[in-house]
């Protein structure tokens, strides 16, 4: 290492890549950052302090060498830097833009107070544009292939890095979505302006010419089941995911006009990537002229907001029952939303949704931070005599997702669950209930991040070649008997 490459965050600032104006990304879906240029780059990167202990790297769930492909930028070696970031992480480019940094790598920084944190995040995505640039990324080619196959349920994040690490291994892989194109939640629950698409089916395509073979438009449960997989493959993956919409419980529910986030947002993604979309061409699920009130504190709920903006909503207002200190999403999400003219009303709870027929205000009242709670957060108590109501043409429920009722889905009663309906696994070894059924991503943890989705496919492909190594040894010691 060069002796002034690095441990420049004394002298220089932190910089972030240009981000374009309010006013002009108000007007598109294109993605609000530009990329960094490669003296910003390897200037950023030169910033990181090489510190014995990077709680960066310790607080990443895929226990990314982020230092090493840091000082391997700032000295100009960008295909060492991004082999170093592909070797933990199967999708680099997308977790570079979508992970929330200032909760994770970033927030952890030992920089951080003082000097402002590495910016972690743009500089991956650099790494790995520029890897694509210049040809660097490569299909998957197996040292040898295996006659053993495994289906994957769930062509999202958790099924896909784990279909892409067994391809490694050379086993045959069949990925099945009840969608029409791979990435599930990145390609149609993640807005563009966040995650351009073609940057997901890039990478989709390259597992692809790697040899995994997609089964796109395949209900499990009606188009094949669960039995039928585990009769064609040799261990069966199910990485669904959950999508269920988490319901809220207040008079006037059933009014027209209040949808949940994923229907709304998959609406708008499906109509970018051009397909027909008769609830968004009619004006059911798009924003356009109307006064928007989007109930939550989440991520998802900053995606609906920035949506919303983005369709030509006449207001829009995020209702979150917390403060902005306690408030789940991302913090730079929410500077973004409020750049771009969201008016959060922190501190605040839907008590009804009131109109004739069809939604045209939420009834709120104000709350307060009690005592904490369990998990050590101070639960929020309703503030007595404080109701209010925000004029609303359309409500959007962000309030979080529950996975649907799967063994009743796969026709498996024996599939067994969670007291919260997610998939009971044995922890040691991720199988399922059932012998050869693995299961991993959100449809075990429950909602969570895209890294600690790729995480656990990364996992789950281990356990699974591990299961499968054992078959074959059994069947072999048997043969030989």
């Amino acid at each position: 290492m060069t002796t002034d490459s690095m441990l420049k965050f004394v002298q220089t600032a932190k910089r972030m890549p240009a981000k374009r104006a309010a006013d002009a990304r108000r007007q598109d879906f294109d993605e609000i950052y530009d990329e960094f240029v490669t003296d910003h780059a390897a200037e950023q990167a030169g910033r990181c302090s090489q510190c014995g202990v990077p709680y960066c790297q310790v607080h990443c769930p895929l226990s990314n060498n982020i230092p090493d492909w840091l000082m391997l930028t700032a000295e100009g070696r960008l295909e060492e830097a991004y082999e170093v970031a592909s070797a933990t992480n199967n999708f680099p480019e997308i977790c570079g833009r979508i992970c929330p940094q200032d909760r994770l790598c970033e927030g952890n920084c030992v920089i951080e107070k003082g000097f402002e944190s590495v910016t972690i995040g743009s500089v991956e995505k650099y790494i790995t544009e520029t890897a694509f640039e210049n040809g660097w990324v490569k299909p998957v080619k197996p040292p040898r292939e295996r006659d053993e196959s495994i289906g994957v349920i769930g062509g999202g994040p958790a099924g896909l890095a784990a279909a892409e690490q067994l391809r490694k291994r050379g086993y045959q892989v069949h990925v099945y979505d009840r969608y029409d194109r791979m990435g599930g939640l990145l390609i149609y629950g993640i807005p563009n302006f966040k995650l351009e698409k073609d940057v997901v089916e890039r990478r989709s395509a390259l597992l692809a010419d790697g040899g995994v073979v997609y089964h796109p438009n395949t209900d499990i449960g009606s188009t094949v089941t669960l039995e039928d997989l585990r009769g064609r493959h040799d261990a069966v993956l199910i990485a669904t995911g959950v999508y269920k919409a988490r319901d809220i419980k207040c008079p006037g529910v059933g009014l027209d006009g209040i949808y949940p986030a994923l229907d709304y947002l998959t609406a708008s993604n499906r109509k970018g990537l051009g397909d027909a979309v008769p609830a968004f061409d009619d004006g059911t699920l798009n924003a356009q002229g109307k006064r928007v009130v989007v109930i939550g504190g989440g991520d998802t709920a900053m995606d609906c907001v920035r949506t919303a903006v983005r369709q030509g909503a006449v207001s829009v207002t995020c209702l979150y029952r917390r403060d902005r200190a306690n408030m789940p999403g991302s913090q730079r999400e929410v500077a973004n939303a409020e750049d771009e003219g969201v008016d959060f009303q922190w501190l605040s709870a839907p008590e009804a949704f009131v109109g004739d027929g069809r939604v045209d205000g939420v009834r709120c009242h104000r709350m307060r931070l009690g005592v904490p709670d369990a998990t050590g957060r101070q639960a929020p108590q309703v503030v007595e005599d404080s109701s209010y109501t925000v004029d609303c043409d359309m409500a959007i429920t962000a309030l979080g997702f529950d996975p649907e009722d799967l063994p009743a889905m796969f026709g498996a009663k024996e599939l067994e669950v969670s007291r919260w309906g997610t998939v009971r696994i044995d922890f040691r070894t991720m199988m399922t209930s059932l012998d050869g059924v693995f299961a991993a991503g959100d449809i075990v943890r429950g909602a969570s991040l895209v890294v600690w989705a790729v995480r656990d496919g990364r996992d789950v492909a281990d356990r699974i070649h591990d299961y499968l190594a054992a078959k074959a040894e059994t069947a072999s010691a048997r043969s030989a008997a």
